[in-house]
């Protein structure tokens, strides 16, 4: 009988061109754990409802082609489960890597802090190994790259490390973004935050303007000024070290040139967000924003 690594590589295979098939997939996994964790997939299928809407995990041969690397993070995550199902229904055989290990853990004892050290250590291992193919997107959506990162970096410490993440403000932190209740979408659900088709059509500027004004404050008054901590915090978390290279001084910078790191600020439109972040314990102290009167137009409009 083949390893479980390779019969989850074929469990792929079979949807690698389906959408719905790979959606389908994806809830078995909680469906099929009856009372033992279901309720953790409230997150996890948001965000994949999300990608599937936007068109980024469907096939290259598709007439609407998705993208490589949308579709090669989501098979890692959905690889890794695989495969620590069939290793623990076995009772026998050695995880292909520390993120399928994670899997395992959770699986043997769920509780809401082993699933987002699972379910991150997937996704930060999509992320470092498909760097090559995330070159390959235009600068707004690697820029949504690493806004989906740094959130979910952020909701695991609301959970594991709540005063890090909110400082005074620590004691919902946890209840605010339990994988199994529904609030945890508030955080992760991108919709809100960016254009909702694949390809973006226009800049990463543009993408910044309509952006929720909600969402603003949640990056940049609550996350921005906590990255580093907050980096550090999940390579030690998910034993990956290479995790904090995706920093530039502070800024996102996975597959992003330190020349363009000044597209960061642009963000950072007012001393409300400054105040958001000193009520949490701690200061902005990223550039302001050099297109504030432009945001304000956009946001009035």
């Amino acid at each position: 009988m083949a390893d479980a690594a390779a019969r989850a590589e074929e469990r792929v295979e079979v949807v690698r061109g389906d959408t719905a098939g790979r959606l389908a997939l994806a809830a078995d996994f909680y469906d099929a754990a009856s009372g033992r964790f279901r309720q953790y997939g409230h997150a996890e299928l948001s965000f994949m409802r999300w990608s599937a809407a936007r068109g980024v995990l469907e096939p290259e041969s598709s007439d609407r082609a998705g993208s490589a690397w949308w579709r090669s993070v989501n098979e890692v995550l959905l690889r890794d489960k695989i495969e620590a199902g069939f290793l623990t229904d076995d009772g026998s055989g050695i995880p292909s890597s520390h993120s399928v290990q994670c899997w395992i853990d959770f699986i043997r004892e769920p509780s809401p802090t082993r699933w987002y050290r699972a379910h991150n250590a997937s996704i930060v291992a999509g992320y470092l190994k498909y760097e090559d193919l995330a070159e390959q997107e235009i600068k707004a959506e690697r820029f949504m790259m690493n806004v989906a990162l740094l959130r979910v970096i952020y909701t695991h410490a609301m959970l594991a490390d709540p005063r890090l993440a909110l400082g005074p403000l620590a004691l919902p932190g946890p209840r605010l973004v339990d994988p199994r209740h529904r609030s945890v979408k508030w955080f992760l659900d991108l919709a809100r935050s960016f254009p909702k088709n694949y390809p973006i059509v226009g800049s990463v500027e543009e993408v910044v303007f309509a952006e929720h004004a909600l969402a603003r404050m949640l990056d940049y008054g609550l996350i921005a000024p906590r990255l580093p901590a907050l980096y550090e915090f999940a390579a030690e978390e998910l034993e990956e070290p290479r995790l904090t290279s995706l920093l530039d001084d502070g800024v996102p910078a996975y597959v992003w040139s330190h020349a363009d790191r000044e597209v960061w600020f642009i963000g950072n439109t007012g001393p409300h967000l400054r105040a958001i972040a000193r009520v949490t314990g701690v200061r902005l102290r990223w550039a302001r924003s050099p297109y504030r009167r432009r945001l304000r137009n956009a946001r009035d409009g």
